[in-house]
């Protein structure tokens, strides 16, 4: 049985979780990757408990030594035949009043983290074929006030994925790129900041499946029809 290894997984009701569903969904073994041993956990029992096959794995995706765990892991299991970095969350502040540590974690759990973790792809799919995708965001293009940070340590993981995609692309190795540009309909933001989730409505907020899909066509995609990057949004989009 081919494996999924997915970094960066929170609740169910969150990408990383519905990431997960859906791949294990096609007969893929789930790795669920995360910090958060009780969120990992809920999602992986939610696939077994509905036929599918799934492996809560805790990890520091800034920790490299246990990135390449994880792997192995994986690897045991089954051929690693997609892998999805996702983690990475919002560091807003202004640049001028930001202390170093705070910058530089930034740019750890949303560049640092990649590439470890893509690297370690690139070693097992080399030569024999996968995807490797990683989750982008409007921050990925643009720079924003109040968001340097994110914006820098974002658009470092697009250019670094690009990277990747050219140098193994001819070994086999997909490398793409989803830029979720908005505000995800899932737990974090209508738990987290429910007054600004009801600002956007549900029109505007991105729908979770949608985003999903995006993943899907990327690791669906035949050899001589590759993209790197696609992008998911709502209609009524603030430009």
């Amino acid at each position: 049985m081919n494996t999924a290894i997915i970094m960066g997984v929170g609740p169910v009701d969150g990408l990383g979780g519905q990431l997960a569903k859906r791949f294990a969904s096609l007969d893929l073994h789930v790795f669920i990757a995360g910090r958060t041993a009780s969120s990992i956990d809920a999602v992986a029992a939610d696939i077994n408990a509905a036929g599918g096959k799934a492996t809560a794995f805790k990890a520091d995706a800034t920790n490299e030594t246990e990135v390449a765990e994880l792997y192995t892991k994986a690897a045991a299991a089954g051929p690693v035949k997609l892998a999805i970095y996702n983690a990475g969350n919002n560091t807003p502040g202004a640049l001028g009043e930001m202390s170093a540590e705070y910058f530089e974690a930034s740019w750890r759990i949303c560049c640092l983290g990649g590439f470890l973790f893509g690297r370690e792809a690139i070693k097992h799919m080399r030569g024999t074929g996968g995807a490797l995708l990683f989750t982008g965001a409007s921050a990925s293009l643009r720079g924003r006030p109040n968001f340097g940070a994110f914006n820098s340590s974002k658009a470092a993981l697009r250019v670094m994925a690009q990277a990747m995609a050219k140098e193994y692309g001819p070994e086999q190795v997909h490398v793409g790129h989803v830029v979720v540009d908005g505000a995800i309909n899932g737990e974090k933001i209508k738990e987290g900041y429910p007054e600004f989730a009801e600002q956007l409505g549900e029109d505007g907020l991105i729908d979770l499946s949608a985003i999903v899909d995006a993943f899907e066509y990327l690791y669906q995609q035949p050899k001589r029809g590759w993209s790197f990057e696609v992008d998911v949004r709502t209609a009524i989009e603030n430009w």
